[in-house]
């Protein structure tokens, strides 16, 4: 099922999925990632965070935290732990995400993908997003998707 974030029950779980699961994949300097990680709680208070679980009392297998900036829905991150991929809870999640922002007047999708992450561009180039350029300051691909 996917469920709105429970801070109390659910950050400890996201905080460790972003921490085992996206910045392994980040390419900014440790500076900067300390400093991104210590922002985190905040982070999440702003937006909307959406997360996977098996049933509703379970704790996540998985998290999206998105933004809507007028006609435009911004993906900021998604993280599934390793035994639940390939379950379709990542797709779950955006499904729901998009749902969100189109029926808020998004017309567009926009997420960033850390270079060297094969599997996160597969991943959203199968849900069509497309590469729209490279972000060379952050190490990202900025991938779009229109909606229809």
């Amino acid at each position: 099922m996917i469920r709105y974030r429970r801070p109390k029950q659910d950050d400890a779980v996201i905080l460790g999925l972003i921490e085992t699961q996206l910045v392994p994949l980040s390419h900014l300097p440790q500076t900067v990632l300390s400093q991104v990680k210590k922002e985190l709680p905040q982070r999440l208070g702003h937006g909307v965070t959406l997360v996977a679980c098996p049933d509703y009392e379970s704790d996540p297998l998985g998290f999206v935290h998105f933004m809507l900036h007028g006609d435009l829905l911004y993906i900021d991150m998604l993280a599934i732990a390793p035994a639940a991929r390939r379950k379709r809870w990542g797709n779950m999640l955006m499904d729901h995400a998009e749902r969100f922002a189109l029926s808020r007047g998004c017309k567009r999708a926009k997420v960033a993908v850390d270079a060297g992450n094969t599997a996160g561009l597969a991943f959203y180039q199968k849900l069509d997003y497309s590469i729209a350029r490279y972000l060379a300051q952050s190490y990202c691909h900025e991938l779009e998707k229109r909606f229809s």
